[in-house]
């Protein structure tokens, strides 16, 4: 089966996670990912390293079906390199540091000028523009900048990061959208062009319901969020408030451990079925509870009265006894519960690979569900396993040129 990004090569000059996890996805759909590093190594490779012998979890989970090859960039050869492989490939990712592509020689316009037809994907943290481009950016202090934290955790503590990582892998798939649209666009005008991602823009994005609220409130208090301040006019932390018309959050279950807890959403349609599910007749004509208006007005009891039925079962029976009376809900699921999971498994979410170093771990699937272009997830490669491979079949050079880069130290051996 031929893959999506067939015969689509890229230029993987990323690092550590926002940039890697770009072009990982875009070799799991199909891309030739050919990742440049020096000779030390992505500095991921031996950070939390939890093996001595074996390249960090940090590194191999973002860096599967790529090409390694190490190359002295400091050096005028290993800039030549740069530029035969710029020639021979349709897409060079970056997430350096600001102006350090620029410095090495390889600016927007320099690669115009080797290859018109390049798409350049270039991920910063406060993009090229306005006033805090040169500034440097890691995942919090996007979350910080990008509004995330803000509207994260209760009014009453300070604000929170989240875990997932919104801003250096969300930024990634921004990335990736802008680079496949690039491509096509390419398709029918021949150019190629510069595609430019940064993180606070990104987390922004994410955030896009929170600026629906921030703009709400120049008007009035939120409906669902009553006790809103509106002397501000920022989006305030509600917790684990659905954020929305309809009522959510999370009840505690048995036996109270860190994560069992249960997310329910209370629509309007289903809250007869529930309320006398869990407290009859009495329940299901409470006043305080039988408009959607009045359950909002009361919503510390409700989900208290909730919570006294959910604390008396695992999340597990509380999900199954919700789901029967057609209430959307979902367990708070660890890393534990979703290893085992059937279907994480059934999704091939979490796949098992294997490779000499580390032997047999898991890594997580590719997402993207494409019914005509499949890619079995590969172990990522050794430092500079393929340097060789690439010089010889990408850039076309003899074994005698070859022997002479590596004897001058501008590439490393490959394995």
């Amino acid at each position: 089966m031929e893959t999506a990004l067939h015969g689509i090569r890229v230029l993987d000059m990323t690092h550590v996670q926002a940039g890697p996890s770009a072009t990982q996805l875009l070799a799991w759909l199909g891309a030739d990912v050919i990742k440049i590093e020096p000779p030390t190594g992505d500095i991921t490779r031996s950070q939390l390293r939890d093996l001595p012998d074996a390249d960090s979890l940090y590194f191999s989970m973002l860096n599967c079906n790529k090409r390694s090859m190490t190359v002295d960039l400091k050096s005028e050869a290993g800039k030549d390199i740069i530029t035969g492989l710029a020639k021979n490939c349709d897409v060079l990712v970056e997430n350096f540091g600001p102006g350090v592509l620029d410095r090495l020689g390889f600016s927007w316009e320099a690669v115009q000028r080797i290859n018109p037809r390049m798409i350049v994907g270039s991920i910063k943290g406060f993009g090229s523009s306005g006033p805090y481009a040169g500034l440097k950016a890691y995942e919090n202090i996007a979350q910080a900048m990008g509004g995330a934290m803000s509207v994260t955790g209760t009014p009453d503590t300070p604000p929170l990061a989240t875990g997932a990582q919104i801003g250096d892998s969300g930024t990634g798939l921004h990335l990736i959208i802008g680079i496949l649209a690039a491509l096509q666009q390419r398709a029918r005008t021949g150019k190629g062009q510069y595609v430019e991602c940064a993180m606070m823009d990104s987390v922004m994005n994410l955030c896009r319901v929170k600026w629906r609220d921030h703009q709400r409130l120049c008007t009035a208090a939120l409906d669902e969020e009553p006790d809103s301040p509106t002397s501000v006019n920022a989006a305030p932390r509600t917790g684990n408030q659905s954020g929305g018309a309809l009522l959510g959050n999370i009840v505690r279950c048995s036996p109270a451990g860190p994560n069992d807890y249960v997310y329910v959403v209370l629509q309007d349609a289903g809250w007869d079925r529930l309320a006398r599910k869990l407290g009859g007749t009495a329940l299901a004509e409470d006043p305080r509870f039988t408009t959607l208006a009045a359950r909002h007005r009361h919503r510390v009891e409700l989900w208290l009265l909730i919570e006294q039925f959910s604390s008396t079962h695992t999340k597990w029976e509380f999900m199954e006894l919700l789901t029967a009376v057609g209430v959307p809900c979902g367990p708070v699921m660890s890393t534990q519960d979703l290893a085992g999971d059937a279907h994480v498994k059934a999704r091939e979410m979490y796949v098992e690979l294997e490779d000499t170093h580390r032997g047999k771990w898991h890594n997580v699937g590719m997402p993207i569900k494409l019914s005509g272009s499949h890619v079995d997830i590969e172990r990522p490669p050794q430092l500079g396993e393929h340097t060789d491979e690439i010089l010889r079949n990408v850039l076309g050079l003899s074994e005698a040129r070859i022997h002479a880069l590596r004897r001058d130290k501008i590439v490393g051996e490959s394995l």
